[in-house]
């Protein structure tokens, strides 16, 4: 009787579902608190599953459940609901997953940090992804692999336990006491971790902070196939697409966009992207350096899912260490770079350099010549030998027409790998993908991180590579006609609020090909203390916020996100992009997207009520 409110209710809730709920790939933050992030989306979902409300309005009005699409999203949450009803489960200890590899990765690495054994159980074969070699190898991880004919035969193990099996009935979960993990994998949807048991909810939020810097969810069209099954209780049907022709698409057009000869590789996610970029140069380093300790080299106040992700990397490595690189405001990133691999050459180590270019949130771009010649730059060690020279991995989410890498470009002669985030420009805000290319001196190593991307499961979905193969065309055209919006709202503030501080590229900047559509605003302040100003100006930052998308709500939003085909998006970069980001490094300011397609005039109108109401 319960199964069948569940199912029945599930079935409207798919009929009747908000569009945006398939579509969108950046959320509402005006109606999001992420300390409560799922959990206040379950708890209005199971208010109106108790009243039996699946009305497409009501469904609109459940609170955003996850800053990012990747991250989680309501067709995710409503799954992972459904999966945990039908087998009498908290709806926080099932997490669905697009990589069918990286749920066991998250168990592996908890135990990894708490010293803890691991086993890894099958009936039939475990994911075609997973490199038991590479995991213990690269990743560190120890686990003993143990096949079994029948699960009920399996004996207690001091340790964890993770059953994987590979099946398409979607909600089929079998938990024995024996078993603490057990993941189901459905070909071309991905994955479903259960945690079983008190004893193992501390894993929960383990497991979730995994799927949040190294993959991403289940998709949501994935997931409304998996809900589909679910209703009519049949097996999964995957549909057919002509994922292999818009694969050649879409590594053509990248290859043309960025100038490059070496293979592009695509992923679920831009940080999925720089996890194997990560992983990748590591097992490069560890067969070709044998013994020398690896330096990742990061700016502090970087977008915080790099950050963070760089950090975590190196708690689970002995010999990877975080190295910061100050770039923004007062400090200047070539001369910081100068600084740092001098101490790392000093050190006999490898130098891996991430930053963005430009920088995040302020806008700024480095001397591009300096640049070059401090990358270059042979240095030698405290005994005189040479040292290894630097990896450059360059971040151009913000600029991702500019080509640095291909042959008589800036950075072709030294060691430089380039990614962005496909969720911005490339997809036009309609895809969470992310991509890389390689100049020619990293070829070897772009094999390395095409393996890595591989193994977790990582390379981009068939819708992901319909949707680049149908916006990459026009990304350059874009840009073109975003940037025009973007600095004729930056000319009408400096004009109507001449106090604010602006983080834009200058116009020489934009004349060498930085044209991004994003700039930060400083807004001005007032107070008798430091404490008074700061409090007053982050107050004016949620007004101004408030106001726009409440008098432009149909275009007007406030959340994460940039490169989309319209509107006008903001946020505030310390509370959302740099939410993992050491508190004295994050940036109290508007950040501030816009599109090619936007009502500029209407957006210059309600900034001047902004201006003339302070």
């Amino acid at each position: 009787m319960q199964e069948n409110k569940v199912l029945d209710y599930i079935n409207e809730v798919v009929n009747n579902m908000p569009s945006d709920w398939l579509g969108l790939t950046t959320h509402r933050l005006d109606i999001y608190d992420e300390q409560l992030a799922k959990t206040q989306f379950i708890d209005g979902f199971e208010t109106l599953f108790n009243t039996n409300n699946a009305q497409t309005s009501a469904l609109s009005e459940l609170p955003t459940a996850y800053d990012y699409i990747r991250l989680g999203h309501p067709l995710s949450c409503v799954l992972e609901w459904g999966i945990a009803r039908l087998n009498n489960l908290h709806p926080n200890n099932v997490i669905s997953f697009s990589s069918v590899t990286v749920p066991i990765l998250a168990v592996l690495r908890t135990n990894l940090l708490a010293n803890k054994n691991t086993q890894i159980v099958y009936k039939d074969r475990l994911p075609n992804s997973f490199d038991a070699d590479t995991l213990q190898r690269v990743y560190g991880y120890t686990f003993n692999l143990k096949k079994i004919e029948s699960i009920d035969a399996l004996e207690a193990f001091d340790g964890s336990t993770i059953f994987v099996s590979e099946q398409t009935d979607i909600a089929a979960v079998n938990l024995q006491k024996t078993i603490d993990f057990h993941v189901s994998t459905h070909t071309n949807l991905g994955s479903v971790l259960v945690v079983n048991g008190e004893r193992n909810e501390a894993y929960v939020s383990k497991v979730q902070h995994v799927r949040r810097r190294e993959t991403i969810a289940m998709t949501p069209i994935n997931c409304y196939a998996a809900l589909q099954a679910l209703v009519a209780q049949s097996p999964l049907e995957i549909k057919k697409s002509n994922v292999e022709a818009n694969k050649a698409a879409v590594l053509d057009a990248i290859t043309t966009i960025t100038g490059t000869t070496t293979k592009p590789l695509v992923g679920s996610s831009g940080l999925s992207v720089q996890y194997a970029i990560m992983m990748g140069l590591i097992d490069d380093a560890i067969e070709n350096y044998k013994g020398k300790a690896i330096k990742f080299v990061v700016p502090p106040n970087c977008y915080g899912g790099t950050n963070d992700q760089a950090r975590r990397v190196a708690a689970t490595l002995e010999n990877v260490e975080i190295v910061d690189l100050p770039v923004d405001g007062d400090n200047d990133m070539v001369k910081s770079i100068a600084t740092v691999l001098e101490t790392i050459a000093n050190q006999d180590a490898i130098p891996y350099i991430i930053a963005e270019i430009p920088t995040n949130p302020r806008v700024e771009v480095p001397d591009l010549i300096q640049l070059k010649n401090v990358l270059s730059e042979v240095r030698n060690t405290a005994s005189g030998a040479v040292a290894v020279d630097p990896v450059f991995i360059l971040d151009q989410t913000f600029c991702p027409n500019v080509q640095f890498l291909g042959e008589g470009n800036i950075l072709s002669d030294v060691r430089a790998i380039s990614y962005a985030s496909g969720s911005k420009f490339p997809s036009g805000g309609q895809s969470t993908a992310g991509y890389c290319v390689g100049n020619d001196k990293t070829q070897n190593m772009m094999k390395k991180i095409e393996k890595h991307l591989i193994l977790c499961d990582n390379e981009a979905t068939q819708l992901q590579y319909e949707i680049l193969a149908m916006q990459l065309p026009s990304m350059n055209q874009r840009i073109e006609k975003a940037y025009k919006n973007t600095r004729e709202f930056v000319n009408f503030i400096e004009e109507t609020l001449p106090e604010a501080k602006i983080n834009f590229v200058s116009h020489a900047l934009a004349e060498q090909g930085f044209t991004p559509s994003v700039f930060s605003l400083d807004l001005p302040t007032k107070g008798a203390t430091a404490e008074e100003r700061e409090r007053y100006k982050r107050a004016l930052n949620h007004t101004l916020i408030n106001l726009m998308i409440t008098e432009i709500p149909e275009q007007s939003k406030y959340c994460v996100s940039y490169g989309q085909l319209k509107g006008c998006y903001w946020t505030i970069p310390a509370t959302s992009t740099q939410g993992t980001t050491k508190e004295g490094d994050k940036d109290y300011i508007a950040r501030v997207a816009l599109s090619p397609n936007m009502d500029l005039k209407r957006h210059k109108e309600v900034f001047l009520d902004f201006v003339k109401s302070i």
